[in-house]
């Protein structure tokens, strides 16, 4: 090995996300291995940091690879965010101690270490999307990549949350969420630093308060609203600001830490690698997060950093050749592996198998190697000149222009591009369909079932099909009322139905419909109520007892029967194992499209349900059963689109077209609903 001169700290990239941790050092020196790209080695050098790191990005792929079997891997941001605030702290203390700290400097190394791999990426999803996404997915992107070039795509992904969200697999640009927690820190963090700075301990005093402040902001809204929880910066700041108060602390103290085998050391290892452990095996996507659970890696992180070097799982597990390489490439890791699965599964509809997940994860760690070599290092090492930061943000604005036109203009992509075609009519998404709810059906009465229902975009999900207050016929359920509202509104034009809806499961007894069945049972208007809901999963759920399932149901009947209204229970739609756009389009990267599934997996799950249907049909004249999947599905198929015409929206909800046909069927089948017309 040869010794180079290692450049002025200002002119370092920023190193909460380098591979060296080089605080409290003037000087140092840079290394260059032997047919190895070169790096900076500090006397304060924390490999252990690396491993860390390492950690973090490894247990984010797995988690992103193999769904369902590193349950808690997504964690792996939270130790993220605590090593990034430990080791922008720790710069940005070092060089206000110095007075030598810089505004100019301090973005110029964020914009040289950011910017060149994130271009990268951003740049080959547009030129992916040019000729494999269909025009709805393209949009989407360049909304994304429009959002990821102004690093507020945390925003963005905020304003689309919820039940009718696109399923984040088909968001190759979802990742870059945490991308702007980060940045947005760096913008307010500098400037907070230099107020407080005069003293240490109003230093101490300040990341104090402004972690309990955040923290707070975190519990309340994981609460009452999960997606401001996880998305928003003011709830997500104290997760950065805990290692920043380690950095604070060490800043203060002079960075003792225990010696090589120093008891105290190993303790705060091995304790915050359980904490860790525990978070990855005990908390799953399906829980509420943050919140305090986000605790367990956050403060195991940070137990870990301020073990120090010498600890014994810091020096021999962490600080690992092979864990230290994955520590240099985590960053352009992180930013390829997601897009990469993600457009494996568009390409796929979804159906990928765990081969194609394991070979996409090796091309992102070769692509993570290669941009860290080839595009990083050689940016890095070069001189912070304002012309190299100019060309560097100038690209970023062009790129996300690019995006921002993709989202706003019609079908913006290159000339001779070949787009995949429409195979079968019918829209996709949800923009249409509430849209189409809100453009020809009524809000909603009363008004206080109206403020109670779930909102999509501002829009309460609670429509009637004329304007009156009088109303014949409420469909009661979830979303799989809601979806056959307008069709069967349609098919019955002279009557004024209503849709109410709630998440729980369309029963007497279920507290989240208790002002729904009053309100309905009480009103004379009212003659016939129809159940629908998305029985597949919330029973399997709920009832493992087909008794108990049976009795809540025929108890509901009776209720509504002894308030003189007439029942009807319908069955369900299937769920199909891929999304419209496989049934709707055809020449995505060559495929065919593919509008049927085997029959069995719907036959299977509606068949106790169907079975209790019957059996509360056989002990009371007050209901009639509804059948859909049977119009959907026989004996060995389902299919999702019918005569050239698609049927679904996305994997289990009925489109405009879907709902009409529908809705057509259940008026004829079923005569006697267009007898509650008003006379």
């Amino acid at each position: 090995m040869r010794h180079i001169r290692q450049p002025p700290l200002s002119d370092v990239s920023s190193i909460e996300e380098s591979s060296f941790y080089l605080a409290n050092s003037s000087s140092s020196r840079a290394i260059a291995l032997k047919r190895g790209p070169v790096y900076s080695r500090g006397e304060n050098y924390r490999s252990d940091i690396d491993g860390l790191r390492a950690l973090a990005v490894i247990l984010v792929v797995a988690f992103h690879a193999a769904p369902g079997r590193i349950h808690g891997g997504f964690i792996g941001v939270d130790i993220f965010f605590v090593i990034s605030g430990f080791l922008i702290t720790s710069i940005i203390l070092s060089d206000i101690s110095k007075n030598s700290f810089s505004i100019f400097v301090f973005y110029s190394r964020r914009i040289k270490r950011i910017f060149p791999a994130v271009l990268l990426v951003l740049f080959l999803c547009l030129l992916i999307a040019q000729f494999a996404l269909i025009s709805d997915e393209y949009v989407q992107l360049g909304k994304h990549v429009a959002g990821g070039a102004a690093f507020a795509s945390n925003f963005i992904l905020w304003s689309e949350s919820g039940y009718f969200d696109n399923d984040s697999e088909t968001k190759p640009l979802l990742h870059l969420w945490s991308l702007g927690i980060e940045e947005q820190f760096y913008i307010l963090w500098p400037a907070t630093l230099l107020y407080a700075r005069p003293k240490s301990r109003n230093t101490h005093i300040v990341i104090t308060c402004i972690i309990i402040v955040s923290f707070l902001f975190n519990i309340y809204y994981v609460n009452k609203d999960a997606s401001a929880a996880f998305y928003t910066p003011h709830a997500r700041f104290w997760e950065l600001l805990i290692g920043s108060a380690l950095a604070s602390y060490a800043s203060s103290v002079g960075a003792c830490l225990p010696k090589k085998g120093a008891l105290a050391g190993n303790v705060l290892s091995c304790g915050g690698g359980l904490l860790i452990l525990s978070a990855v095996l005990l908390i799953d996507k399906d829980q509420r997060f943050p919140g305090w659970r986000a605790l367990a890696p956050t403060v195991g992180a940070a137990l870990i950093i301020a073990a120090g070097s010498n600890a014994w799982p810091n020096r021999t597990i962490l600080s690992s050749p092979i864990l230290v390489w994955f520590g240099l490439i985590s960053f352009p890791l992180y930013l390829w592996h997601w897009p990469l699965l993600s457009f494996s599964r568009i390409f796929h509809s979804g159906e990928v198998s765990q081969q194609l997940r394991l070979l996409t994860v090796l091309v992102s760690i070769l692509l993570a190697w290669l941009t860290y070599r080839y595009v990083e290092m050689p940016i890095r090492r070069a001189v912070a000149s304002r012309r190299t930061i100019a060309i560097l943000l100038s690209s970023m604005v062009f790129v996300g222009w690019v995006g921002w036109s993709a989202y706003t203009k019609d079908d913006f992509r290159l000339p001779l591009i070949e787009t995949p075609k429409a195979v079968n009519a019918g829209d996709t998404g949800n923009e249409r369909f509430f849209q189409y709810l809100r453009d020809n059906f009524f809000p909603c009465t009363p008004l206080e079932l109206q403020r109670e229902s779930d909102v999509w975009r501002g829009i309460p999900r609670c429509f009637q099909s004329a304007p009156t207050s009088e109303k014949q016929i409420a469909l009661i359920g979830d979303s799989h009322a809601e979806h056959l509202f307008s069709g069967l509104a349609e098919a019955l034009p002279n009557v004024n139905l209503v849709v109410y809806g709630q998440g729980g499961i369309p029963f007497a007894n279920d507290k989240e419909f208790e002002h729904i069945f009053s309100y309905v049972a009480n009103n004379e208007n009212i003659s016939a109520v129809i159940l629908a809901a998305h029985w597949n999963v919330k029973l399997a759920a709920r009832y493992h007892d087909s008794e108990k399932l049976e009795s809540d149901l025929i108890d509901t009947v009776r209720y509504l029967a002894a308030m003189g209204k007439r029942v009807y229970v319908t069955d369900d739609v299937p769920n199909f194992s891929f999304d419209p756009y496989k049934c709707k389009y055809a020449g995505r990267l060559g495929q065919t499209n593919n509008c049927s599934q085997n029959a069995e997996p719907t036959n299977r799950q509606l068949r106790v349900f169907r079975s209790v249907l019957r059996s509360v049909a056989s002990k009371t004249r007050a209901v009639e059963i509804i059948s859909i999947a049977g119009e959907l599905c026989d004996e060995t198929e389902c299919r999702m689109a019918r005569d050239g015409v698609l049927l679904f929206r996305d994997s289990h909800h009925l489109n405009i077209s879907g709902s009409k046909y529908i809705g057509q069927v259940i008026a004829r089948d079923h005569p006697s609903l267009a007898d509650f017309a008003k006379r």
